[in-house]
């Protein structure tokens, strides 16, 4: 094959001052192409494509790269480069323009770490993986971020950013696996139950009882482990003697039996501890990690009062929705009990039944979620906790993770408390801005609720139609064919059948078919556009859609959730909640879609990535996010702005669909075939001329879409 000549001198000079802008940033260029100009072809390519990748971001950047990445080319493998201009871009994403070009100027230092991070795993790489891995655990939904170092706050596991102990890249992803997992038995198995500061109080020295305290309980939890997850224990046993643990002395071997037993607790932990106390602990094994009980009892502290409080109120919810089925004269005093499902056996922490007045009843997921946490943290659940809550008790602020307001953050100084960060891809970098977006969840104030009903009256013949329709989607059966049983012949497959005997081949028995109940597993996430170019007869025919929508799917049964989203730059992203999947079609919700009002700007990939997630987090066989907009990707004197935000969805929608989501987009612009198609593929959009038609249209391409 023939190879293309090297560029001339004066061609990539013409390049770089282009690409640089040199006339407005007086950057001298003569070393630089000088040193380009010798380069083979290939090099040259490669070197140049980067530069204007990393001019995107920054001029100054670039310049600095090319001049020192000249020289290292053929020393430097092409994945350490790339990750070292990258390293560099996220550095002025994050801290600025000095912090950057020192991660280019101490290349050296950079190569050191990576050299490092080659045999390493990095926290960025396999969180996803781990995350997976931790919520196949029974018990409490616990989060995954980086750290200093390997420990948990009883919510939260956390990480460092690179796991470097052992030879190879598959032992530090062990022990990545193994840690996370010693994490999760810390939650799991009751650590946390015990006062630490008042249960070693009376010790003279603090930390040497605390790390008795913790090498202790690590015999506990690697006991726990082991009945648990057998295969996981081989592999953390391999690395305790990869990383030379010492074996324990004879003291220690007899803690060791005596917390192994299936009974053994946290009390059982602290029992020890007294006759630990007066030898040496022994030695942190490679997977321990760090304890940090003071975190801990600020976070269990906070968890216990908010959940408490939410348990009252879910169950006062239960109460309330039992009595609209009862007769005044049924209705009795609620008395709510748990018991274990069945007599004689040891069932899991998520394993209990729920009665009221004696009469078992089948709690909501979030009620099951709920009390797991409670049993996590006390053991069992007090009498208290089962008492519902009476009027005028309930703080609307333990609803949320974070008791304040979302608009607080907003005013004065801008900071990140609470906020949800995501990437966002950089088309002219190729490559994600990590942490780049700041998004928050904020409700929609709810307008008057009987909006729904004047639209439940304006579309009253459509509605009665709708659901109709929606009722024979439930209903609908399916013809199961060549069965072995069934309610009628099957043509076909008979006349194959009697073939097959012609030739001599043995008849097939598979000759009825049979009509099947068609289960739906469907989860549905409506995205609303709230940008302020909503505003006027579309804001009104998306509420109107939405009305008729969730009248139809109540009908039909499918799960479904509603969000609205906008925002004005980069760090005001948000979501608003109009609708989750948890809530039922209350008064409440029917007002916040009567209160969806428009609000700023359009940056679409952020939401969908929020969303995305939310989804990922449901349990369903179909999942379906539809959005409805108005116009394509946009904010306000922003990049975003053109090509930059349609990428970025387009990224965003890749990533949706990787997670087995199917996005589909319901549009009134005009001009989205000149966009539409590349974000969303040919078939995954719908173009409505008359934003009238919404209300009418939307319903009908749902049933479409489920069917």
């Amino acid at each position: 094959m023939q190879k293309h000549p090297p560029l001339s001198a004066e061609h990539i000079g013409i390049f770089l001052e282009t690409t640089l802008e040199a006339e407005f940033s007086f950057l001298r260029l003569d070393d630089l192409v000088a040193a380009i100009s010798p380069l083979a072809r290939e090099q040259q390519d490669y070197l140049l494509d980067w530069v204007k990748r990393i001019s995107t971001t920054n001029i100054e950047i670039a310049y600095q790269f090319a001049g020192r990445a000249v020289s290292l080319l053929d020393k430097l493998d092409r994945r350490v480069l790339e990750t070292w201009a990258l390293t560099a871009m996220d550095t002025y994403d994050r801290t600025g323009l000095r912090d950057a070009l020192l991660v280019i100027r101490n290349v050296e230092q950079f190569v050191h770490t990576s050299e490092i991070r080659t045999a390493g795993t990095v926290f960025e790489d396999v969180s996803g993986i781990l995350l997976t891995f931790v919520r196949g655990l029974s018990g409490r939904k616990l989060k995954l971020e980086q750290a200093d170092a390997p420990y948990t706050d009883s919510e939260t596991l956390f990480l460092p950013a690179v796991i470097s102990w052992m030879e190879t890249v598959e032992d530090n992803f062990s022990l990545a696996k193994a840690m996370v997992a010693f994490q999760w038995a810390q939650t799991r198995f009751g650590s946390f139950r015990a006062d630490l500061h008042d249960a070693l109080a009376d010790y003279p020295d603090q930390v040497h009882a605390l790390n008795c305290f913790f090498a202790l309980e690590t015999l506990r939890l690697e006991a726990c482990l082991a009945r648990e997850l057998p295969g996981l224990t081989r592999d953390m046993l391999r690395l305790k003697r990869q990383s030379g643990t010492p074996a324990l002395t004879p003291v220690w071997q007899t803690f060791e039996t005596r917390l192994a037993l299936p009974d053994a607790s946290v009390e059982t932990t602290l029992t020890c501890v007294a006759e630990a106390y007066p030898h040496p602990a022994p030695l942190p094994v490679c997977y321990q990690g760090e304890l940090r009980p003071d975190i801990v009892a600020g976070v269990l502290a906070a968890r216990l009062e908010r959940e408490k409080m939410l348990l009252r109120v879910k169950l006062s919810e239960l109460v309330d929705d039992l009595h609209k089925q009862q007769d005044e004269t049924e209705k009795k005093p609620p008395v709510f009990s748990l018991k274990p499902p069945e007599e004689g056996n040891t069932p899991q922490i998520d394993q209990f039944e729920i009665t009221l007045n004696d009469m078992p009843i089948a709690p909501p997921d979030d009620v099951r979620q709920l009390i797991t946490s409670i049993k996590l943290d006390l053991g069992d659940i007090p009498p208290e906790y089962l008492t519902p809550a009476g009027d005028g008790e309930y703080d609307p602020k333990l609803y949320q993770n974070e008791a304040r307001d979302p608009d607080d953050v907003w005013q004065g100084t801008y900071h990140e408390d609470g906020a949800f960060l995501y990437p966002e891809w950089d088309c002219g970098r190729k490559h994600y801005r990590k942490n780049w977006c700041v998004l928050r969840e904020k409700d929609v104030r709810p307008a008057e609720p009987g909006y729904v009903k004047d639209v439940l009256t304006r579309y009253g013949g459509l509605v009665k139609h709708l659901r109709k329709t929606f009722e024979a989607m439930r209903d609908e059966n399916r013809v199961e064919k060549r069965q072995v049983q069934g309610d009628e012949v099957d043509i076909d497959a008979l006349v194959e059948a009697l073939a097959d005997a012609r030739d001599g081949s043995e008849m097939s028995d598979r000759l009825f078919t049979r009509m099947h109940r068609s289960e739906r597993n469907i989860a549905v996430m409506f995205m609303i556009d709230m940008s302020g170019s909503t505003k006027g007869w579309i804001n009104d025919a998306e509420r109107e859609a939405l009305v008729l929508l969730a009248e139809a799917l109540e009908v039909l049964g499918d799960r479904y959730a509603i969000y609205g989203f906008s925002g004005i730059t980069r760090k005001r992203c948000e979501i608003f909640r109009i609708k989750r999947f948890d809530e039922s079609y209350t008064p409440e919700v029917k007002a916040r879609i009567a209160g969806i009002t428009p609000q700023e700007y359009t940056r679409m990939g952020v939401a969908i990535r929020h969303l995305s997630k939310l989804l990922i987090e449901v349990e369903a066989r179909t999942k379906l996010l539809i959005t409805l907009s108005d116009g394509k990707p946009d904010d306000y004197f922003d990049v975003y702005r053109g090509q930059y935000g349609i990428e970025d969805t387009r990224q965003a929608l890749i990533e949706a669909r990787r997670a087995g989501i199917h996005p589909f987009c319901i549009t009134i612009d005009r001009e989205a075939k000149a966009y539409l198609p590349h974000m969303y593929g040919a078939a995954n959009y719908i173009e409505i001329d008359d934003v009238k038609k919404l209300p009418l249209k939307a319903a009908d391409i749902y049933r479409k879409l489920t069917t």
